[in-house]
């Protein structure tokens, strides 16, 4: 597991920790992120259906950035605790969006008082080598924000940015 960093705008709050590890598989990657923390100061999305829904980074989830090595193109999940998922293809940074081809997204998420796991199998052609991103958003009880990365850009918390992808992902 990973390590991911607070950014330096963000208080600390109840998550103190957020971990995050992810593999190539022959048919796409499984990944697995951890909060640690105070679980119930947290706002979690309700449990629903497995399905591809939009917006689920305004509150608690997770996100991975998938770009080819030598290429612009990059591939955006974003990965709810609540069991829904969402895939989106860039062109470039932040242009050309549109929904991603996913074969199929698998989550499963477990949590006790003072940790969360989110495990994801996701089947979609993800080329490799790649350089990847791991992210954790975390909603707090008051509505306030943390945002967690492997790196950030100078600035402004912004997950797009290819600085965010220190992770190089082999098959």
């Amino acid at each position: 597991m990973q390590p991911l960093m607070l950014h330096q705008t963000c208080d600390l709050g109840p998550i103190k920790a957020v971990t995050a590890s992810i593999s190539a598989t022959s048919s796409g990657c499984d990944a697995e992120f951890r909060f640690l923390g105070e679980i119930g100061a947290i706002r979690l999305p309700e449990p629903g259906p497995s399905e591809r829904t939009d917006d689920l980074w305004k509150t608690s989830c997770f996100e991975i950035f998938w770009q080819p090595i030598g290429g612009t193109y990059y591939r955006e999940f974003n990965l709810s605790p609540s069991g829904r998922w969402a895939a989106y293809d860039f062109d470039a940074f932040r242009e050309g969006m549109r929904d991603a081809p996913v074969d199929a997204i698998a989550l499963s998420c477990s949590h006790s008082d003072r940790e969360l796991v989110l495990k994801a199998n996701i089947a979609a052609d993800l080329p490799a080598p790649a350089q990847v991103a791991l992210n954790g958003i975390v909603e707090h009880a008051d509505g306030g924000m943390q945002f967690w990365a492997l790196a950030f850009p100078p600035g402004k918390p912004e997950f797009h940015s290819e600085a965010c992808r220190q992770m190089i992902v082999e098959r």
